[in-house]
């Protein structure tokens, strides 16, 4: 009996101890490295132009790319990552208070207009009766993309439908009859080939080789300060670690003028720097 007695303190102390472990490492007040889960594009490549400068500062910038808007987050508040940088204030605030999580942005780095791309139809003109379109099925994105279909006269929300949260349920009027296919936004660019139009996340068009400036038939009014405040792209951490030197050091690196000449030279206006 002593000695089950015993083993069973000695889980419960290595137990503890693991925890304690587990929340140190969530913490970057005394850390010199920093791991930053990003989009493939823009992110991971703009993260990558700051490297060097972080080096320069005494820390290690470490990136590790992700291909859906879940996991970053997760990864962050789990403390797996140090922070993150793929999402918007808007998919962050949304994401919080659906999943219970505690991550905060600390700063806005840039800002990539959301555009209505071509399928099988080559304009929106040329549009038939019954037409379908692709918006991405996340809240705060779908919503983006409808008032993007309002904006072109394609269709018609509600008067009381959020700008931040509604969905095809909140359609008032489509005189085309158009078919809202409502898509996971990484597959967006592949569902050109089956679908009419597309409403394509900047990162994911740019990681198809789309420039929403060049390429898409209609675009977000980037001048809009409104659009701009809810859907900047921002560096996330959890809760705690905004204050931690290495973030505020990313946050400097992040927000310099050589980062800003190189996401205005690199993208052609896809990327709008927000600094």
């Amino acid at each position: 009996m002593k000695k089950i007695l015993l083993l069973c303190l000695a889980f419960a102390l290595c137990f503890c101890l693991l925890a304690a472990c587990g929340s140190d490492t969530a913490s970057l007040t005394d850390s010199d490295t920093i791991v930053v889960g990003a989009s493939v594009t823009p992110h991971a490549v703009i993260l990558s132009q700051v490297v060097d400068a972080m080096a320069e500062k005494g820390y290690t910038l470490q990136i590790e790319e992700f291909n859906d808007y879940v996991l970053p987050n997760t990864a962050t508040e789990s403390g797996e990552i140090g922070a993150n940088f793929f999402q918007h204030y808007q998919y962050l605030d949304d994401f919080n208070a659906e999943n219970d999580t505690h991550l905060v942005a600390v700063a806005a780095i840039h800002y990539e207009p959301f555009g209505i791309y071509a399928g099988k139809t080559a304009s929106i003109e040329d549009l038939a009766e019954g037409a379908t379109i692709a918006v991405p099925n996340d809240g705060t994105n779908e919503a983006r993309a409808l008032l993007l279909l309002e904006q072109q006269g394609l269709i018609t929300l509600k008067e009381d439908a959020s700008m931040t949260t509604a969905t095809k349920i909140d359609i008032e009027e489509n005189p085309l009859g158009l078919d809202i296919q409502e898509v996971e936004a990484a597959q967006l660019p592949r569902s050109l080939a089956d679908v009419d139009l597309a409403v394509i996340n900047g990162n994911y068009a740019i990681q198809a080789g789309l420039n929403a400036a060049e390429d898409a038939l209609a675009i977000e009014d980037k001048d809009s300060e409104a659009i701009r405040s809810l859907y900047a792209n921002v560096l996330v951490v959890k809760e705690g670690n905004e204050e931690a030197p290495v973030v505020q050091a990313l946050i400097e690196c992040l927000q310099s003028e050589e980062v800003r000449a190189f996401m205005e030279e690199e993208f052609g206006g896809a990327v709008i720097p927000m600094f």
